[in-house]
């Protein structure tokens, strides 16, 4: 019994190992993996979607909710929104995937009732998709959301990892708030629990947004030293064209931004194309190199057009901007009416976060372009316009200012009863405005202090960690002397593992010395039947020369030996090659057919044509594969015909890894050629096509399918017959 168990053990392990030592093959080679977003509900494509390798690389869907990443079997695949809960899928194979998505319920208690019975470690990662969820709509249920998290549950502990990804959110919740000083410390306190490249880019664009320019620069370029992705690679050199531009030293930002366009190119990541040719742009702009930046503009209104309508009207509103410097005021208004046009479409699709992508913006600035101008009755209607979008949308700071506009541009044009009423309005709007700010002054203060508040019950919780860390420590230190006690036990598992092992080895070793065996055992194969080959074929050649013997037309004979003498020494040539190029092959049988119909001259005509698209050198085939196929048509179809028949061979290209060899022939037909033959010919099947058929199943088993062939009639009544052969590239 006890024997039977170990057998068990043994041959479970081993097949273990080897089912582990293929997946780990497989997990080993990178591929391109395809596949798409879609909307669990509506099942329609979701566009612009982070799709990421965990530790790898990044990408989006495009309009069409499709994507294309570098991966391989076991990366996590990380596909997220604001706008539905996270997916995280483990790669498991190469095919085209479908990742369905389900919208985020905004309510609370949904949120609870998935994490009332989940383990631990998904209750962190829902409470954590949670607070990013709410990131950039409600900060202190973000962070409250955070500081569940991280609460220690019964039985269970936070692991550095998870602290790390804890504290990198809390560092982008301050970040998003304008909180930058927070954020650089939360970072900081992330990267202590586990080192993170993409968490020390955060960190240093944190310290450029405080303004710490010189902390930001050294963090870059300490970055630049790690093994970086090539989108990493592309937001650190981002980061520090956008740190050196803020410091105004514009060559030094260009010199980077263009580093980082190159990077953008080369791994075709398509929206930082877009962004680096219009911080390029931006940059030459403010150093007064007008014509580099408007080159640069062209191209990312071109790349932008190319993204979704709220990126092309992003861009031109930049545009915008910078020809209103450089007063060209009839292409600034070009745009503005375009990017107004554009607005329609997107305000009823999605919210615009872009303050200066509103309607009430635009038509503001395409009035001052008029008034640049002193076309003041052109202006008037776009300010009214304007007026009316930002009272509607309750925008006090753009009605200030349509408002005071209108006032003067009223009392410049002598109306001043107008003016008069536009500048008490524009009283209106500031004393509005004024308490309105006062509101926003008192909030934010309140907002910081909350957030403040809420934080402080997250450092009580790292201290806390930070105390069970210290305790757990001590229970390891328990556990170690115990295992100091278990040694003999693990010698004898150690030992049971070795025999494995070698028991491993040895089946892995018998393995391939039978496939090696299979492998030779198919080479003898081919050469044997390519040896039977010959003789056959020489045996038939030799008679149609005894024909011409026999009727004593020695010139004949003479003329056709000489021939057959050079399709002879080509034969042999090639009799060791397993396979030889498809142009040698094609010489051997055109050469073969002229033999043939110089002795059947008035039983057929022969026809032969190679498509112009083959690449013949490309092409391997086993040597006289084709040449029994044309010999059955004429022997036992053409032959027999009463009147003149036509022979066909037609190589034709189907794909660039495959042609078709067509072989076909309007003789009598299988079924009438079998009653011409004796008995004996009935009892023994053709020699040559006997070899062909068993050289081409080797070929297939040893080369995948190398060639396909099939044999069908060509009328209805039988006559004729076609064989087709399809050949593949090795």
């Amino acid at each position: 019994m006890r024997r039977l168990i170990f057998i068990f053990f043994t041959l479970s392990f081993l097949l273990s190992v080897e089912g582990f030592s293929q997946v780990k093959r497989q997990t080993e080679k990178n591929f391109m993996l395809q596949g798409e977003v879609r909307d669990g509900e509506t099942n329609m494509p979701i566009a612009r979607v982070n799709v990421e390798i965990l530790g790898g690389q990044y990408t989006t869907t495009n309009f069409s909710g499709r994507f294309t990443i570098s991966a391989k079997i076991g990366d996590e695949l990380v596909i997220k929104s604001d706008d539905f809960v996270t997916v995280y899928y483990t790669i498991k194979s190469a095919e085209f995937i479908t990742v369905r998505v389900e919208k985020a319920k905004l309510e609370e208690e949904s949120i609870l009732s998935k994490t009332s019975s989940a383990p631990s470690r998904d209750k962190f990662k829902v409470y954590l998709d949670s607070a990013k969820f709410f990131l950039k709509k409600d900060a202190q249920k973000s962070i409250e959301y955070i500081t569940k998290a991280l609460e220690p549950k019964r039985g269970a502990t936070i692991s550095k990892h998870e602290n790390s990804q804890a504290f990198e959110t809390l560092g982008d919740i301050n970040l998003f708030w304008s909180q930058p000083d927070l954020a650089i410390d939360k970072y900081k306190q992330s990267l202590q629990n586990t080192k993170s490249v993409g968490v020390s880019i955060k960190l240093a664009k944190a310290f450029a947004q405080n303004k710490n320019y010189q902390e930001s620069i050294l963090a870059f370029q300490k970055l630049l030293k790690e093994s970086l992705s090539p989108y990493q690679k592309v937001e650190v050199y981002e980061g520090l064209g956008d740190t050196y531009k803020a410091t105004a030293d514009g060559v030094k930002s260009v010199f980077n931004y263009q580093k980082a366009l190159d990077i953008a190119k080369d791994n075709k990541i398509t929206p930082k194309i877009t962004n680096l040719n219009s911080k390029i742009g931006e940059t030459y702009a403010q150093s007064g190199a007008l014509n580099e930046a408007e080159e640069y503009f062209d191209n990312s209104l071109k790349l932008a057009k190319k993204e979704n309508m709220q990126r092309a009207a992003s861009e031109k509103n930049k545009v915008a901007d910078f020809y209103s410097q450089n007063r060209e005021y009839d292409k600034e208004i070009q745009l503005r009416e375009e990017t107004l046009n554009e607005l329609k479409s997107i305000e009823d699709d999605a919210e615009v976060e872009d303050e200066a992508l509103t309607p009430q913006r635009q038509n503001y600035k395409i009035a001052n372009a008029f008034v640049a101008q002193e076309k003041y009755q052109q202006a008037i209607p776009y300010l009214e316009k304007s007026i009316a979008e930002a009272d509607r949308k309750e925008d006090l700071v753009v009605q200030k200012d349509a408002v005071r506009k209108l006032s003067e541009i009223y009392r410049d044009i002598g109306e001043f009863d107008k003016a008069t009423e536009s500048y008490q309005r524009y009283v209106e709007v500031v004393d509005e405005l004024y308490v309105k700010k006062e509101q926003e002054i008192s909030q934010a203060a309140r907002f910081t202090k909350e957030i403040t508040l809420k934080q402080n019950r997250i450092a009580s919780l790292e201290n806390d960690r930070k105390l069970n860390e210290s305790r757990y420590k001590l229970a390891f230190e328990n556990q170690e002397l115990i295992e100091k006690n278990n040694q003999i036990q693990k010698w004898i598992i150690a030992s049971l593992i070795l025999i494995v092992l070698l028991l491993f080895f040895a089946a892995s070793t018998q393995f391939k010395n039978v496939k090696q065996q299979k492998y030779a055992n198919n080479i003898l194969a081919l050469k044997s039947l390519r040896s039977q080959m010959n003789p056959h074929f020489i045996f038939n050649a030799l008679n149609s020369v005894n024909s011409f013997i026999a009727v004593n037309d020695e010139r004949t004979a003479n003329k056709y030996l000489t021939d057959f003498s050079l399709l002879m020494r080509s034969v042999l040539e090639n009799s060791e090659e397993d396979f030889i190029p498809l142009e040698k092959e094609i010489e051997l049988l055109t050469l073969y057919v002229k033999l043939e119909h110089f002795r059947f001259k008035d039983k057929f005509e022969y026809k032969i044509t190679v498509d112009e698209n083959i690449h013949l050198h490309e092409f391997a085939i086993p040597p006289m594969l084709l040449q029994p196929y044309v010999e059955n048509a004429v022997w036992h179809g053409l032959r027999y015909k009463d009147e003149s028949g036509l022979l066909e061979i037609n190589f034709q290209q189907l794909t660039s890894e495959t042609i078709k060899i067509s072989i076909s022939d309007n003789g009598i037909g299988r079924e009438k050629s079998m009653a011409f033959k004796t008995e004996n010919q009935k009892k023994q099947k053709s020699k040559g096509m006997g070899n062909t058929q068993k050289r081409i199943a080797i070929l297939n088993e040893m080369y995948k399918d190398k060639v396909t062939v099939k044999v069908e009639n060509v009328f209805e009544n039988t006559e004729g017959t076609r064989v087709e052969l399809i050949l593949r590239k090795d």
